[in-house]
């Protein structure tokens, strides 16, 4: 944890915070925190700065904050995934988060079980849980927002020709003639596929919705290994 995150209900006054949750742990068994030691600290979807450890003992963990920093500019994209396998999602979502994606699209494919929309992965909860990790790595505190798309045809010929409009419009489909691109500084739409890939069908329908096919040479990739992969080459 490079950065520990602050919710309005830590505060017990304009600017100290008290903290009895894993944070506090992890501030005393990891960090080793003393009284005085300045820790990174950020609040939530605000700016970051730095908290004095005033109190450490088994009631938790006080800090004196103050705020009067920035978090890292967020990549200028909009990222359409195909829902992962449960056990995959979790560390996509992190990554995803560490990289700096601010807006996030889960959507159904045909390769993608419907059963995995029954996950508890995908519950607010542990997805919300899984972003602020990725916050925590990157030292971040705008959280990303998440959208759920669970029918494809629908999305795609009603949503999102509008959405890419003044983007660059890509999706990542192994195969393709095109190359990924790289060093991009424009808004970007980017859709990335289940394992097995888009069916030829919805590689149609996505590139008639304004995404262009790309690839990223022959090798498949895991969703986790493309989206770190496709997002550090673009930007």
């Amino acid at each position: 944890m490079n950065l520990i995150l602050l919710y309005e209900s830590d505060f017990i006054s304009e600017d100290k915070v008290r903290l009895n949750d894993y944070r506090a742990q992890h501030i005393q068994k990891v960090h080793r925190a003393n009284i005085g030691d300045q820790l990174k600290i950020g609040r939530m979807n605000q700016l970051m700065g730095s908290g004095v450890v005033l109190q450490s003992d088994d009631k938790g963990v006080v800090l004196r904050t103050t705020f009067d920093q920035q978090p890292p500019a967020p990549l200028p994209l909009t990222l359409i995934l195909a829902l992962p396998r449960p056990r995959m999602l979790a560390r996509s979502l992190q990554h995803i988060s560490t990289l700096g994606v601010k807006r996030l699209i889960l959507l159904h494919s045909q390769r993608v079980e419907k059963s995995y929309w029954m996950s508890p992965e995908v519950s607010p909860e542990k997805i919300r849980d899984n972003l602020i990790l990725g916050l925590e790595q990157a030292k971040d505190t705008v959280l990303p927002e998440v959208l759920l798309e669970t029918q494809f045809k629908p999305f795609v010929e009603d949503r999102l020709p509008e959405m890419v409009t003044g983007t660059r419009g890509l999706v990542a489909h192994p195969g393709s003639p095109d190359a990924c691109p790289r060093g991009l500084t424009e808004e970007t739409t980017l859709a990335i596929g289940p394992e097995g890939g888009f069916i030829p069908y919805e590689v149609e329908k996505l590139t008639e919705a304004g995404l262009q096919p790309v690839h990223l040479g022959e090798r498949i990739l895991r969703v986790e290994t493309a989206v770190t992969a496709l997002l550090s080459r673009l930007f």
